[in-house]
């Protein structure tokens, strides 16, 4: 099994299965929506693209930020701690953020996706390794102009690890995230818009055991809750 990195700017070359990973926040946030009893999720790319989805759906829900920022037209944030005492019962979620979804909606190409971060990790590898690839792209999607995107390379690191047939050390991957560029936002004092519980929930490694794969459906990217064969 040939594994390979890609960022934004070059994920629509992958042609395998592809591994889109946002730990901070969008894909902890997707999982923790499920684990609340979300039925799907939409992955979208635009704001306007979101909310004129929602409206195909009567009862959806629209969630994600802009630059971080909470979204006024949006029902939820994109926070996985808000979302801890949230009934979401067989709804589904319209989900655009400005990292996470943007993945895969670029990975057009991959001929098996999935999303993840760390809540999902292990159960993310059993599922890529039920479809038998030759190779495996991961996406690191915090990887931009001010950010080394070094929580989401720690993530895929640790997936591949598993993989690969390693012993990732769960408590090294944890530390990298949480020493992150991104992941100080979470501990800084000046920037009260990051929550400490939210970069907790995101280094809750392999806290849920349903990985998230995406198939295309009628021209929409859809989420949905899934168990490898090793969880049957």
């Amino acid at each position: 099994m040939q594994i390979r990195f890609a960022t934004l700017d070059d994920c629509d070359r992958a042609t395998g299965a592809v591994v889109v990973v946002d730990v901070l926040l969008a894909f902890t946030t997707a999982a923790f929506a499920f684990s609340r009893g979300a039925s799907s999720i939409v992955l979208t790319s635009t704001v306007e693209e979101a909310l004129a989805v929602k409206e195909r759906f009567p009862g959806a829900l629209a969630m994600g930020e802009v630059g971080t920022l909470p979204v006024p037209e949006f029902d939820l944030s994109n926070s996985a701690a808000e979302l801890l005492d949230r009934d979401l019962s067989g709804r589904r979620i319209i989900h655009r953020t400005s990292n996470g979804t943007q993945g895969v909606y670029r990975a057009r190409n991959a001929r098996a996706l999935f999303v993840t971060g760390f809540p999902t990790a292990t159960a993310t590898a059993a599922q890529v390794r039920d479809e038998e690839p030759d190779d495996v792209t991961f996406v690191i999607t915090g990887i931009t102009d001010d950010r080394e995107g070094d929580e989401d390379r720690s993530c895929a690191d640790y997936i591949a690890e598993i993989l690969t047939d390693g012993a990732p050390d769960r408590r090294a991957h944890v530390e990298r995230a949480f020493n992150s560029a991104c992941g100080q936002w979470f501990v800084d004092p000046e920037k009260p818009q990051y929550r400490l519980r939210d970069l907790e929930l995101a280094t809750d490694v392999d806290r849920f055991d349903f990985a998230m794969p995406v198939s295309r459906e009628d021209g929409l990217l859809i989420a949905r809750p899934a168990r490898s064969r090793e969880y049957a």
